[in-house]
Parts: C-alpha cells; structure tokens; sequence
C-alpha cells in the first residue's frame, strides 16, 4: 500500500504522544482527540503523508540489499 518511512523509535512516539493528545481531547471535550487518532494512525501504519511529501523517512537504510557484491547477493 504505502512505503513505510517511519521508524521504530518514531513509531512508538507517534502512538505514545496520539494517546495522550486523543485522552486530553476526550477529556477536556475537544476536536484535539481527532488529531491524536492521525498521530496514532501514523504511528500504528508506519508511514507519514507529510514524511512522504518532504522526502523524509526515519526508516533504517538497508545497506546489504543495495549493493549487488555483498556477500547476501553473491555473484553467479
């Protein structure tokens, strides 16, 4: 579906700080508790309109699949 470019560290931010934000909303009776569903969204999906649209990830970079010599890719 979509690319994943969010990490694990911001993955588990995202939920942590869209179940705060969706509480407070809950609690003071406000629109804020619609906000933190996307923030949790984002973080339970792994991927970030916004991230995808500045060309940013915060996804570890799989070095060994990129070079076609490294010894996970061994030459015929």
């Amino acid at each position: 579906m979509f690319q994943k470019n969010v990490g694990t560290l911001d993955r588990v931010a995202r939920v942590l700080v869209g179940l705060f934000i969706m509480w407070y909303g809950y609690d003071h009776q406000s629109w804020w508790g619609a906000l933190g569903l996307v923030v949790l969204a984002t973080g339970a999906l792994g991927t970030c309109w916004l991230y995808t649209l500045l060309g940013l990830s915060t996804c570890p970079v799989n070095t060994k699949s990129a070079d076609p010599t490294s010894p996970a890719n061994p030459v015929s």
